[in-house]
């Protein structure tokens, strides 16, 4: 579809239609078909911009479901199932507890995002340069800045635990891309391969609730006591969501937040009647298996109709309708039923697909982006969505070293995108094989991908060899060299992308 732009711009729109290299997979919208066949080839600038602003809002829908919906369901269906808060992030005896709950909310933005990409081959790209790219930018940029803002000493063991079981992570991940395919063993492997062991940590209670600035955690004061500061990611085995930005003057005045409230129940196990609204939890009943039928392959199979004659939209919402009416009925606003507990789960699931929709739909963008520009999928996922997707882990990461926990902090920047790197290969690889066949095939598209791993795992070998012979003292000498470190990285990566920089063939 590249060669689009390489056309003369009244063929554009006759181009893209016809090849169906064009076609996105996915997603409720045809940007492609939108960018060059509605907006007239002088307005393409203006396209552009709009598609950005799209986007970036598509990263903030991305946050405040993770933040606000997903992962407070996960903490409720932790609690009803009886896990201790160490076994619901990552457990010794059944490493699914941590992949299905904890562990998941916590990176779900970027697990989310790099398993739409990874499962379909034309977009692995983004989800590769996404993964590394995120992990040299927290490595590097974030880590540093942690060092710049407060000088500290790091936890020796903890750090070298995390250092090398993401080294283990980087090595396996190449591994795959070096001999080019991933068989339904290895995906698995990739998928269920267990975090390093854990340590709790006390976490000091503190009125922070904000995961992104302007979006605010209204009761994360009185949560901190029991969970501690709550971001996207675990620091030390620890869950964290909402970063530690003051909450004093923020707003969640977010328009997309009133749609997910109006479709995503919230139980609430630290309030006393759960987050119990009894109108409102009542319509959830109907609009949250709505919303889900309604995402599920953008719609697909919501919009079939049974036998031909009655859509299976209008059949839930006639069964949503009358649990709905009978939960009205036997209930009461004060107290919630014995089996309230069931939203959370209903919550977790609806909450998960509006995570998946915003997902596709971003990478279908960028996907569009990359053809604009005539950039590749690589450098696009190193590049938006891997900052994109750092944004939270930035934020939170340096106001907590401001804030005089620089330990957590720094541990969170290695600790935290193991669990991305793993389940965002693995489960990606295993989506792409129930649609084709049990090996997937993975081609990286430039020898960018090459130059990623490596800068990856050479940032990762610095810090190993650099952090003990510091004593583990770590100040500003060594925060400026992995600034520095990643500015070389970039300016590397686009120059080999415009092949100003050629190098050998692998």
């Amino acid at each position: 579809c590249w060669e689009v732009r390489k056309r003369n711009s009244s063929d554009w729109c006759r181009f893209v239609r016809s090849n169906p290299d064009c076609r996105l997979e996915g997603g409720f919208l045809d940007y492609i078909e939108g960018v060059f066949c509605v907006f007239p080839p002088r307005l393409l600038p203006l396209a552009v911009t709009l598609y950005a602003l799209w986007l970036l809002y598509l990263f903030v829908i991305l946050g405040v479901t993770a933040e606000k919906f997903f992962c407070p369901n996960l903490s409720a269906i932790s609690t009803n199932l009886k896990l201790s808060h160490n076994v619901a992030v990552f457990s010794l005896t059944s490493p699914l507890h941590g992949v299905t709950f904890l562990a998941l909310g916590n990176g779900a933005p970027d697990v989310f995002s790099a398993v739409v990409a990874f499962s379909n081959p034309r977009t692995a790209g983004l989800a590769i340069g996404a993964i590394f790219g995120a992990g040299v930018f927290v490595t590097t940029v974030v880590a540093g800045g942690i060092a710049l803002v407060k000088p500290f000493t790091a936890a020796s063991r903890p750090f070298l635990r995390d250092v090398i079981f993401y080294m283990v992570a980087v090595f396996l991940t190449f591994m795959v891309l070096y001999f080019g395919r991933i068989t339904l063993g290895e995906a698995l492997g990739e998928r269920l391969r267990r975090s390093p062991p854990t340590q709790g940590v006390p976490i000091p209670a503190s009125p922070w609730g904000c995961v992104t600035p302007g979006l605010c955690n209204g009761d994360g004061g009185r949560r901190a006591g029991r969970w501690g500061d709550r971001s996207w990611h675990t620091s030390w085995g620890v869950p964290f969501w909402g970063s530690p930005i003051p909450a004093h003057g923020c707003s969640s005045q977010v328009p997309v937040e009133l749609v997910l409230l109006l479709t995503v129940p919230v139980v609430d196990p630290d309030k006393e009647d759960l987050n119990w609204k009894r109108p409102l939890n009542c319509l959830h009943v109907l609009t949250s298996p709505l919303l889900c039928i309604l995402t599920l392959k953008s719609g697909a199979y919501g919009l079939y109709q049974i036998q031909g004659i009655f859509p299976v939209w209008g059949l839930i919402t006639l069964v949503g309708s009358v649990l709905a009416i009978i939960i009205f009925i036997t209930t009461s606003n004060e107290e919630p039923p014995k089996y309230h507990c069931v939203f959370a789960f209903l919550g977790f699931l609806a909450s998960a697909m509006w995570i998946n929709a915003a997902a596709t739909e971003l990478v279908n963008i960028l996907q569009t982006l990359g053809i604009i520009f005539q950039l590749s999928n690589t450098v696009l996922g190193l590049t938006l969505l891997a900052w994109g997707n750092s944004i939270g882990d930035t934020f939170s990461d340096l106001t907590m070293a401001r804030q005089g926990y620089p330990r957590m902090a720094f541990s969170a920047c290695f600790g935290g995108i193991i669990f991305n790197i793993l389940v965002g290969v693995g489960l990606g690889c295993l989506l792409q094989m129930t649609s084709s066949q049990l090996v997937v095939k993975l081609e990286p598209d430039s020898l960018l991908v090459w130059i990623l791993a490596g800068a990856l795992g050479l940032s990762l070998v610095f810090s190993f060899v650099s952090v003990p012979a510091q004593c583990f003292q770590l100040g500003k000498a060594y925060g400026v060299c992995l600034i520095l470190y990643y500015l070389a990285f970039l300016c590397v990566a686009l120059l080999t992308e415009f092949r100003v920089i050629r190098l050998s063939a692998v």
